[in-house]
Formats: C-alpha cells, sequence, structure tokens
C-alpha cells in the first residue's frame, strides 16, 4: 500500500494545485480503496501479480480523478449529472405515466438526488476505512481536489455491477433506477424538495436533512451557485453580447442567445430559418468572435470567471506551468513577467520597443497556448 500511496501522492502533487496535506488524504483514501479491491478480489488473487493490479487500478483512479478536476467544480458537476442521467433515461419512464421528454427529465432529477446521499453515505463509510486519512460521518469535500475524487467515485459507484444467480449482473445505478420507478422498496423514492425544506411527511423521517444539505451543496444547482461566479456569468454573457453588437453581429448576438437556452441544431434553425448548411456557416462565425472575445478583447473577465488567470496561472498545473513556461521564446517570455507585474499594454510596449498591436497579437498568441495546453 506504501508504495501505492507514493505513487498516487507525487501524481497529485504534480497535477493539481491542491495543497500538498490535501493531495496527502485523497492519495490516502485511494490507497485505501485500491488496496482493499485487490485483497477482496478472487480473480485478481487467482491471476497473481498483485502489485501490477493494483497499478493498474490506482492509475485509472488517478485518471478519473484528475479529469473531473480539469473540468473544475460546475463543469464536473455537469459531466457526471449528464453521464448518469443517459445511463438511467430510458429506464426512469414509470408504466402508465407520460412519457413527455420535460417529465422524464423531472424523475431523472428526483432519482439522481436520491441517489447522490446514497452515494455519499457510501463514500464516508468507504472513505472511513482509511488510517491516514479517516472519513467521518459529516465529511463533505472542501476541495476542488475533494470534490473531483467524490465525483469520480460516484461515476464508479453508479457503475458498479451487481451479479446475479443466474451469471448474470446489471450497474447498480439501473437497479436503482428500476426500484425507483416501481416503488420498490419506497424508500428509494423521496420528495428532495420537501426534505430540504423540513417538511414533516412520514417518509422524510428516514432521511437525514442535514445530509440531503450537504448533497446540495456539493451538486447544488444553478441557482444556488456561489453569488460571485454567477455575477461573473453575468458579466461575460453580458459583455459578450454588447461585443457582438459593436461588430454588427446581430444573428451571432441572436445565436448566442438561443445556445444559453441549451435549445437544440434543429430548433435554433427553425427559429431564426436557416438550413442546416447556413446554421453550420454561422456557428463557425460566432465561434471566431467568441474565441477573439476570450483571449484579446476581455481575457481578464474570461480568465477570472474560469479561474484561469494570472494569478492561478493561467488555470495550468505546477507541471503543465513549467512545460508552458519552457516552450516560451525570450521575447514572450518577457511579455509574460510584464503582464505579471500588471503592467498596461502602451506600458509593455514601451519595455519591450513593440507597438500596442503587436503586444496584443502575442498575448493572444499566449493566452491561446495556454487554452491549448489547460484542454
Amino acid at each position: 500500500m506504501e508504495a501505492i500511496f507514493e505513487l498516487l501522492f507525487n501524481e497529485l502533487k504534480q497535477s493539481t494545485r491542491a495543497s500538498e496535506l490535501n493531495c496527502r488524504e485523497v492519495a490516502a483514501r485511494l490507497a485505501t480503496e485500491v488496496t482493499r479491491i485487490c485483497n477482496e478480489s478472487t480473480r485478481i488473487q487467482a491471476l497473481g501479480a498483485v502489485e501490477t493490479w493494483a497499478t493498474k487500478l490506482a492509475r485509472h483512479r488517478l485518471q478519473q480523478c484528475l479529469n473531473y478536476y480539469k473540468l473544475g467544480s460546475k463543469a464536473g458537476r455537469v459531466e457526471l449529472h449528464s453521464t448518469l442521467s443517459a445511463i438511467v433515461y430510458r429506464y426512469i419512464t414509470p408504466r402508465g405515466a407520460s412519457s413527455i421528454y420535460q417529465n422524464r427529465l423531472t424523475l431523472i432529477e428526483d432519482f439522481l438526488q436520491g441517489f447522490y446521499v446514497e452515494v455519499l453515505s457510501a463514500f464516508r463509510r468507504e472513505g472511513a476505512m482509511s488510517q491516514l486519512a479517516p472519513t467521518s460521518s459529516t465529511y463533505r469535500p472542501q476541495t476542488l481536489l475533494e470534490l473531483a475524487e467524490y465525483l469520480a467515485f460516484t461515476e464508479r459507484y453508479a457503475k458498479r455491477r451487481i451479479r446475479f444467480s443466474n451469471n448474470r449482473s446489471q450497474q447498480l445505478i439501473v437497479l436503482r433506477a428500476q426500484a425507483f420507478v416501481q416503488k420498490q422498496p419506497p424508500e428509494t423514492s423521496v420528495d428532495m424538495e420537501q426534505a430540504a425544506e423540513g417538511g414533516t411527511s412520514e417518509s422524510e423521517a428516514n432521511w437525514d436533512e442535514a445530509l440531503v444539505q450537504q448533497v446540495r451543496q456539493v451538486m447544488g444547482t444553478q441557482e444556488e451557485a456561489p453569488n460571485q461566479e454567477d455575477s461573473l456569468r453575468q458579466s461575460v454573457i453580458k459583455e459578450l453580447m454588447a461585443y457582438l453588437q459593436e461588430r454588427q453581429q446581430e444573428d451571432c448576438a441572436n445565436y448566442f442567445t438561443l445556445r444559453l437556452q441549451d435549445l437544440t441544431a434543429q430548433e435554433i434553425e427553425a427559429i431564426m430559418g436557416l438550413t442546416p448548411r447556413q446554421r453550420d456557416y454561422l456557428q463557425q462565425r460566432f465561434k471566431y468572435h467568441l474565441v477573439r472575445f476570450a483571449l484579446l478583447h476581455r481575457w481578464e473577465l474570461v480568465h477570472e470567471w474560469l479561474e484561469a488567470d494570472l494569478e492561478r496561472n493561467l488555470g495550468l498545473t505546477p507541471q503543465e506551468w513549467q512545460a508552458f513556461v519552457a516552450s516560451l521564446e525570450p521575447q514572450q517570455l518577457s511579455l509574460l513577467e510584464l503582464k505579471q507585474r500588471k503592467l498596461s499594454d502602451r506600458e509593455i510596449a514601451r519595455n519591450l520597443g513593440w507597438t500596442v498591436t503587436q503586444i496584443q497579437k502575442q498575448w493572444f498568441k499566449l493566452l491561446e497556448k495556454a487554452w491549448d495546453l489547460r484542454n
């Protein structure tokens, strides 16, 4: 276990911006899980080479965690929610009930809220096995790395295969979805809104209200997002709309408005009276202006919203940042240093002997390179 722990710990330190203590705690929980699986799996024990299997499992869990970490808090939750929704979509249709798309989405939301409660309990229970980083009955993710660890665990927990006596198996989340639809057992179906609001129904008595609240904080809905993040998002939207209108790109602004409503391509085409080819051209034009806006016109605002500003090394991990800096030419490196000192473009131009336009073009290239590296 010690070798697995060191592998995970060192990788987390290199690939994230989390503190050393945070990396140590997450590595300990992952190492405990991997060791337990290798010890309890009869297949792994029969095949031998337990250390090799342990290393493979550790790297797999590490990669899952880092994938969610790179997505960030909001995008990571959306990605998990989308993945699980896609798995259970075909099963969440009560017999005899309307199968209207919106009705089914509402049922999926109800089901997944209950499922997240179950997962958090399982995460606490299994994490508590780690002597190096015990997970208490009140634990909930606090940092981005801990949230990524929890999201990765939730995906694995949902996809666990439950085997039956007839040699068949099914994913755990599918079994839960089927039970939810059939109302058997009844406790798998719960009004999460009522539980969170402190109602007094009999079914609520079986649920820990504080636990429900903690899950809501972790997997929070759009309206529960932090005010600062909400405010930055609205500022980005407002500035982008103004940018498009200033450049007389009304059709791009209209397209952006429809995209914000999560409409499908076909719906956008019908509303704007476009053919698929015309809509594709419009989408490419919008993308062009979007990139110019994000990497040149209002790069500070966009990068602050993405938590990828200069104070946070453009959102790069320590390892990525080292590679990024090492790839820069001497003049580009000087430009980066002057930007970090928060000098204006005119002041930087005087220092480097460039024009303001040259400064902006070179900075666009630097941000584009960092963007590609980050994504």
